[in-house]
């Protein structure tokens, strides 16, 4: 197999979702000079998630500098079937994001940052709620935050040294 199409191969099992884009406009002289942030969330849709943000001067350039980044932070998700194992909250700056396991055939009750989160992740039946703050940045942080914490159980019994049936 050749390295072109191994890179190929690589990229295609990742989703990319853009998530937010911030224009920014500094003046000076002439006028304004525009630059662009981009939100970008990477996914294998089977427990692996990452977030990049990226900055430049034309849009394309920002999402791909998200992208490269979104894949150097990847973390992985347990998943409990379609949801998550338990309930949690995840904390950044000022916002909060509750998220609730849900029965097969909820569907994803999300805002569209946090959507794109789980949706690439794998995860199929939640429900959350943004608490407090709803900046962009800081919603798809603590979303990521709260992924973090996630144990699944297994884990967990190993941690108490007790038998999975126990917890």
């Amino acid at each position: 197999m050749s390295i072109q199409n191994q890179r190929h191969s690589e990229e295609s099992e990742f989703e990319e979702r853009v998530i937010h884009i911030n224009r920014c406009a500094k003046v000076v002289k002439g006028g304004r000079r525009f630059s662009f942030a981009a939100i970008v969330v990477v996914g294998d849709k089977s427990g692996q998630v990452g977030v990049g943000l990226g900055k430049a001067g034309e849009v394309p350039e920002a999402i791909k500098k998200a992208t490269k980044q979104a894949r150097k932070n990847l973390i992985s998700v347990p998943l409990s079937g379609t949801t998550i194992p338990y309930e949690v909250i995840g904390h950044f700056g000022a916002s909060r994001v509750l998220m609730k396991p849900a029965p097969e055939g909820s569907g994803v009750i999300a805002s569209s940052a946090v959507r794109a989160i789980l949706e690439c992740a794998g995860i199929q039946n939640i429900l959350t709620k943004s608490l407090r703050r709803d900046n962009p940045h800081n919603v798809v942080r603590a979303t990521l935050e709260g992924l973090k914490t996630l144990r699944s159980f297994d884990e967990i019994a190993r941690m108490r040294n007790k038998p999975l049936a126990e917890i």
